[in-house]
């Protein structure tokens, strides 16, 4: 080692290592320093490259989860805990209704599916007294008019009274709580009233016998109506997932669409009066003679098997009331992609706490059809990519479809998480009146 000062300022001392040696007369210079550039980049490299795989080692990344403060189909709670005894009642109340394919995929069709999913189910338990619900499966609306092929629901009272004094008499469960926590479905116009007509819905009423249970049903209002006057879920009508997948692996959603606003089904050029009431209270009536000849609008009046090949190439998918304010159309436009337009004043939607319905569809008050086109023309040329955006989330559509078993978010799933808040799972205890979609 020399030690020298600088010829600049002499207060600098340097050191220098002399790291070559001298042998015969020669210098040598040993391997690091014949390599040094080649040994520098290695070194710099191997340092670099590594230093991210050091710091992963203690580095655990967070599962892919919705974000609870952005995702409304977050759900905090657990159906673990929740147990749901379903009774094997003779086969005459669902299962030899079954011998007619139409029972388990028309609109009402809803009552098998429920059944169908609960019983491959993890909350489903065979021992009734640990049970937080009892399932009632009866199937109503499987008996079909032999004139118009519609669902006569006629004998659905007289059916149902006959399966509870079954399960009275052979269960002790029905009896310790005047049957509060059974489940029934009643998939129908007017819900647990059992008729098509509001008037003679409302007359007759929901069965005395299920005032006080729980009832899994399609019509909903945001007002006081004698037929939700009932402990009951608001759930959607029953679309098959086979027919809609069956459409979407040719035209998925995301495809050309090349009809601007679209509907088929009943429109009365003269409604008739029906007991003092109209059909649809005249609403597709207005939008027929207003927009009939309106090259935007495909209206067609006649039933055609392969319509949801029409919906999933439309933009705005129109659902006016009925004779009740809902309609499939409903399910079927957010599964295929079409915006639905609803046009039923006061209607309760399906899952309204999960899903979006403000962020994925266009609500029309009844009195403003004669509106419509420009209405549509006005969301077309403003947020209709962003309302479009938001319905096209798998998510959405999984959360009114039915399948065979209980698939996450689906219907079968979001009735479940419904039910689940009614328990207090410290001592299984069901709790009336927590969060049900009840008005």
């Amino acid at each position: 080692m020399e030690i020298f000062r600088s010829s600049r300022n002499k207060k600098e001392i340097y050191l220098k290592m002399k790291l070559s040696r001298t042998k015969n007369g020669k210098t040598e210079h040993p391997f690091c320093i014949k390599h040094f550039k080649w040994i520098l980049w290695f070194s710099l490299s191997f340092y670099f490259f590594s230093t991210p795989l050091r710091n992963n080692q203690n580095h655990h990344p967070k599962p892919n989860t919705f974000d609870t403060e952005t995702s409304k189909f977050q759900h905090p709670k657990s159906l673990n805990n929740l147990k749901v005894y379903i009774y094997e009642l003779p086969s005459k109340y669902n299962t030899d209704w079954l011998s007619n394919n139409r029972c388990s995929n028309h609109l009402f069709a809803s009552e098998v599916a429920i059944h169908k999913a609960l019983t491959k189910s993890r909350v489903r338990t065979f021992d009734p007294s640990v049970a937080d619900f009892f399932f009632v499966p009866v199937y109503v609306s499987c008996k079909f008019n032999t004139v118009n092929g519609f669902p006569a629901i006629g004998h659905a009272r007289g059916l149902l009274s006959s399966a509870v004094d079954f399960i009275s008499s052979e269960f002790p469960f029905w009896n310790r709580g005047n049957g509060s926590d059974h489940v029934f479905v009643a998939s129908h116009d007017y819900g647990a009233c059992f008729h098509a007509m509001e008037d003679r819905a409302v007359a007759e009423g929901i069965p005395e016998f299920m005032k006080n249970s729980i009832v899994l049903q399609t019509f909903g209002v945001k007002y006081r109506h004698p037929c939700q006057d009932v402990e009951h879920v608001v759930i959607p009508p029953y679309v098959s997932p086979e027919k809609v997948r069956a459409i979407l692996s040719v035209s998925p959603v995301t495809g050309r669409r090349d009809i601007f606003v679209f509907f088929r089904g009943k429109m009365e050029v003269h409604p008739k009066n029906v007991s003092g009431q109209y059909y649809s209270k005249r609403v597709r009536t207005r939008i027929l003679r207003k927009y009939g000849h309106d090259r935007r609008f495909y209206l067609k009046r006649n039933r055609f098997a392969g319509y949801l090949s029409e919906i999933v190439r439309s933009v705005f998918c129109l659902c006016p009331l009925g004779w009740a304010p809902w309609s499939p159309r409903l399910v079927e436009s957010v599964a295929l992609g079409c915006v639905p337009v609803i046009i039923a004043n006061g209607i309760m939607l399906p899952f309204e706490n999960t899903v979006p319905w403000s962020e994925i569809s266009l609500t029309v008050a009844e009195k403003d059809v004669g509106k419509l086109g420009r209405i549509l023309d006005d969301v077309a040329a403003t947020n209709l990519s962003s309302i479009q955006r938001n319905l096209w989330d798998p998510k959405v559509k999984q959360a009114l479809m039915f399948h065979d078993d209980v698939e996450y978010g689906d219907a079968s799933w979001q009735i479940l998480i419904e039910l689940s808040e009614k328990v207090d799972f410290s001592d299984h205890r069901f709790t009336r009146g927590n969060s049900l979609s009840t008005s």
